[in-house]
């Protein structure tokens, strides 16, 4: 009777745990569809804003401003040295990056903010239910950590840059981004500026690791590469 009970426990807490990643499933889909539609919203607008200038300049009238928009997938041409190292432990070395490896601090889901990490920057841990989307966002339009942490449970690669990083740095990290990698350009990455005070330069993060540049310089890509290719795709939870 008693094997019988924890038998039926232990099927509940399967039970739960096929529901949640359901849910999570139907979640992505909902915001990469979403996303896709934005996309092509954000093209039909280009094509306007276009329009709009050639109307403005054959009428005479000023230049226009224009603001920051919404986090994007932007290309970036600024090149980035060829790759010259491969392993991991010696691309980190070369360019004088740490690469750690971590203990899960869990993958308990919490609307409410969350801040208790013991990594800088977090590589697991309580998240809020909706995950950041993969792409590059713009400086002062990242996502919150609780939302990118559950990203990283998803198999993603952030490439996050101090506050302040020059723009040409950034640009490289696009760069960086839009690799053919997998069969596509910004395959399962994201780039953005740091926002929890992250004592590095430049790093990536995946799910239960980093590593961790103190100096942005050209050997940095290998680093980043190397670790793309270690960890992409490894968290706990897989979502395409």
């Amino acid at each position: 009777m008693l094997r019988a009970a924890m038998a039926s426990r232990q099927e509940e807490k399967e039970r739960r745990r096929q529901e949640r990643e359901a849910r999570e499933q139907a979640e992505a889909r909902k915001a990469a569809a979403k996303r896709r539609m934005q996309l092509v919203a954000g093209g039909v607008l280009a094509v306007a804003a276009i329009a709009a200038v050639v109307v403005a300049i054959t009428s005479g009238g000023g230049d226009g401003g224009s603001g920051d928009g919404p986090s994007q997938e932007a290309s970036s041409s600024v090149p980035i040295p060829r790759r010259a190292i491969t392993d991991l432990s010696a691309a980190a070395k070369a360019a004088g990056c740490e690469v750690k490896t971590f203990p899960s601090e869990g993958r308990e889901h919490s609307e409410d903010a969350f801040s208790g990490y013991k990594t800088n920057p977090p590589t697991s841990g309580t998240h809020n239910p909706t995950p950041a989307q993969d792409g590059i966002y713009d400086p002062g339009n990242e996502p919150a950590a609780n939302n990118w942490v559950h990203t990283l449970e998803h198999g993603r690669i952030l490439y996050q840059y101090r506050p302040g990083t020059p723009r040409r740095r950034i640009q490289q990290l696009e760069t960086l981004y839009n690799e053919p990698f997998r069969g596509a350009e910004g395959y399962h990455q994201v780039v953005m500026q740091n926002n929890t005070d992250m004592p590095f330069a430049v790093a990536g993060v995946a799910w239960t690791h980093y590593v961790g540049c103190n100096e942005f310089n050209d050997k940095v890509f290998d680093a980043l590469r190397a670790f793309r290719d270690t960890y992409v795709d490894k968290g706990p939870e897989l979502i395409p």
